[in-house]
C-alpha cells in the first residue's frame, strides 16, 4: 500500500486512541468522584463522553473511505475490520461509564448506605479501568505491542471483575431482603454496578479484536 493509505490508517488509529483516552479519563473521574464524594467529577465524566457517538461515527466513515479508496488486502483488511468493530465496543463502554456516573451520583444522594460496599465497588471499578488502560498502552504503539500479553492482562482483570461483581451481587441482594423499603433502590445500585462489569467484558472484546487484526483466525466476541 502507498503512503496515502498508511496516512489514512494512521489517522484512524489516532482517532481511536483519542476516543479510548477520553473513556479512560472519564472512568478515572467517575472513580475519583465515588472515592472522594466530589460530585462535580461525575458531571465532568459525563461531559467528556457526551459526544462519543459522533466521534465514533467519524472514525467509521474514515474506515469506510479506506475500504472504498484503497481496496486493502490480507493484514491491512483485518485491521480495518477490527477497527470498525472496535468503535461499537468503545461506544458501548462510553455509554456504560456515562450511565454509571449519572446513576452513582443519584445513588449517593439517596437513602442507600453504600459505605459497607465502598471498598469492593472501588476494586470493581479499578479492574474495569485497568483493562482499558492495558488496551490504551497497546494503542500507543501498535507495532511494538505484544497483543497476546495485552490480551492476557485484560483477561486477568476481567476475571477479577467477575469475581468482585459476584460478591457484590450476593451482598446487595441480601440488602434487598433485609431493607424492603429500599429494595428497589438497591436493585438499581446493582444495575449500575453491572455497567462496570459489562465495560470490562467489552474491553476483552477489544483485546480480542486486536489479536484478530494481528494474527487472523476467527473473531470471538463476548456477549
Amino acid at each position: 500500500m502507498g503512503s496515502k493509505y498508511h496516512e489514512k490508517v494512521s489517522n484512524i488509529k489516532t482517532k481511536l486512541s483519542l476516543i479510548l483516552a477520553d473513556i479512560v479519563t472519564a472512568n478515572e473521574l467517575a472513580l475519583e468522584a465515588f472515592k472522594t464524594l466530589d460530585f462535580t467529577k461525575f458531571k465532568e465524566a459525563e461531559t467528556i463522553l457526551s459526544k462519543i457517538g459522533m466521534k465514533a461515527d467519524e472514525v467509521d466513515n474514515e474506515i469506510i473511505k479506506a475500504f472504498a479508496l484503497f481496496g486493502p488486502e490480507a493484514n491491512e483488511l483485518r485491521f480495518l475490520i477490527a477497527f470498525l468493530k472496535m468503535t461499537n465496543e468503545l461506544v458501548g463502554i462510553g455509554d456504560n461509564i456515562k450511565k454509571y456516573a449519572r446513576r452513582m451520583n443519584e445513588h449517593l444522594h439517596s437513602q442507600c448506605n453504600l459505605e459497607e460496599f465502598k471498598s469492593s465497588i472501588i476494586l470493581l471499578h479499578k479492574s474495569s479501568l485497568n483493562a482499558l488502560k492495558y488496551i490504551l498502552e497497546c494503542f500507543g504503539d501498535l507495532h511494538a505491542c505484544s497483543y497476546e500479553d495485552s490480551y492476557r492482562k485484560v483477561l486477568v482483570e476481567e476475571s477479577i471483575n467477575d469475581d468482585l461483581f459476584a460478591v457484590l451481587e450476593k451482598e446487595l441482594l441480601s440488602k434487598v431482603i433485609e431493607e424492603k423499603e429500599l429494595s428497589v433502590d438497591y436493585v438499581k445500585v446493582l444495575g449500575t454496578l453491572r455497567k462496570l462489569e459489562r465495560s470490562c467484558d467489552r474491553s476483552v472484546n477489544i483485546a480480542n479484536l486486536m489479536m484478530y487484526a494481528e494474527q487472523g483466525g476467527e473473531i470471538q466476541l463476548f456477549k
